[in-house]
Formats: C-alpha cells, sequence, structure tokens
C-alpha cells in the first residue's frame, strides 16, 4: 500500500472492525432484521479519494452472500463519497429520484463507470479478506440505490461506507447501523426531513415530493429505517 492511501486509511476503520460492526447489523450473522431479506452481506470502506481501505463479508465465506454484491458494495461507498461534502451528506439512496429520466441528475449514473480490471483481479479467494485485490485502487463507479454513506470525523468527511447484498431499502438500513457503530455518522447536513441523509420514501405515482425520494422495497425496511433514525 502506498504511503498516501495508508495515511488516508489509517482514519478508517480497519478490516476487522467493519467485519464485526457489520456482522453486528446483519440478522443471517446474529445481528437484528433489517426488513427485507435477511441475507449475508458485503461492506467496503473508501477513503476521501475513493481508494479502497478495506472490503468483508458477513457470512463464513465469500460465497454466502451474493458475489455480484461485492463491487457493488465498492460502488455505493465511492458513489456516497463522491457526492457528499464537508458540508453536506448524500447517500445513495438520495440519489435514486434525481437521476430518472426528467430528473435534474439524469444521466449521473452512466459517469464515473466501475473500473473493471480493478473489479475482477485477482484470485476469488482473496475476496472479502485483508488482501482482497480491490484494496488501495480506485474503483469508481456510481450507484443510485440504498446502501452508500459518508464517513465523518470531527467535522470532516474521511470516506464512505457501501454495503450490499440484501433488498435496497435494508442495504440502506444495514449501513445506516455499521457506520453507527463505527462512530462516524455525524453528519452536517443533508436533503432528508432530520436534514441528514436518510433514505426518504415520498414517491407517489412514481413522482418523489421531495426530489430525492427511494422507492419501497415491500418489506418491513421502512419500519426498520424509522425505529433506527435512519429515513422517514
Amino acid at each position: 500500500m502506498s504511503a498516501a492511501a495508508n495515511a488516508a486509511c489509517s482514519d478508517l476503520p480497519s478490516h476487522d472492525a467493519l467485519t464485526k460492526a457489520l456482522q453486528g447489523a446483519v440478522k443471517a450473522s446474529g445481528g437484528p432484521s433489517n426488513g427485507g431479506l435477511d441475507l449475508n452481506m458485503w461492506a467496503t470502506v473508501v477513503d476521501k479519494d475513493g481508494t479502497v481501505c478495506a472490503v468483508t463479508y458477513s457470512g463464513k465465506e465469500y460465497t454466502d452472500q451474493w458475489l455480484g454484491s461485492r463491487v457493488i458494495s465498492a460502488q455505493k461507498a465511492n458513489t456516497a463519497n463522491a457526492f457528499s461534502l464537508d458540508g453536506l451528506a448524500l447517500s445513495t439512496a438520495n440519489i435514486y429520484s434525481p437521476v430518472q429520466p426528467g430528473g435534474s441528475l439524469f444521466g449521473l449514473q452512466e459517469s464515473n463507470p466501475v473500473d473493471t480490471a480493478v473489479a475482477y483481479a485477482g484470485k476469488a479467494s482473496k475476496f472479502g479478506t485483508e488482501h482482497d485485490p480491490m484494496v488501495d485502487h480506485r474503483i469508481g463507479g456510481v450507484n443510485v440505490f440504498g446502501g452508500g454513506l459518508a464517513l465523518y470525523k470531527d467535522g470532516k468527511k474521511v470516506g464512505a461506507v457501501g454495503v450490499s447484498g440484501d433488498t435496497s431499502c435494508a442495504d440502506h438500513n444495514i449501513a445506516w447501523r455499521v457506520r453507527g457503530t463505527l462512530d462516524l455518522g455525524k453528519v452536517p447536513a443533508g436533503v432528508s426531513p432530520n436534514k441528514d441523509d436518510g433514505v426518504i420514501y415520498d414517491i407517489t405515482d412514481g413522482k418523489s415530493a421531495s426530489g430525492f425520494g427511494h422507492p419501497a422495497c415491500g418489506g418491513k425496511e421502512i419500519d426498520v429505517a424509522k425505529e433506527i433514525k435512519a429515513g422517514s
């Protein structure tokens, strides 16, 4: 790992800390239900320049959770980091409505593509370990549904976390729990009614009242979001 990347990642949770936080947030590994399918999950943390610092999963093996969600978790982390600032946090859930046809950010999801050479490098046996091939590389990618949150320390954005492996609504709840456990969730401001980056469920007939809404996923995710103050 380069000296610059190592210094930036030093402000962020270690692989072990991220793993414990993820397992504690997922029912499949002994944590609470998040209202969705209650599956095992992937999680990725990036630093403030988008470099991947840690990748992990909640199951016993890398095949215990959707394999496609490994890269999606990194993509979500990249997105939340890339479109949040010291003074304003946007979750990936907040970006869903603006990128729809006719939305103010339509086309954003096509920008900053995933670096596939990084995403699919290395041996699968290393996926989710301290030596995951994505670590110390910028993965890129823009994801526009729940599961990505910026991370804050001492009033400054230090990176972001992305989780994937369940419904997008449950992913948001899990990311919220993980960030809270890591004590990196004191966001400065946001577009939600709570003035943070919580998910907003205000889409009716395909239209978001706030312009930053996310669709419901059909389970009890909205109830959980309200319970843990992850959205409204």
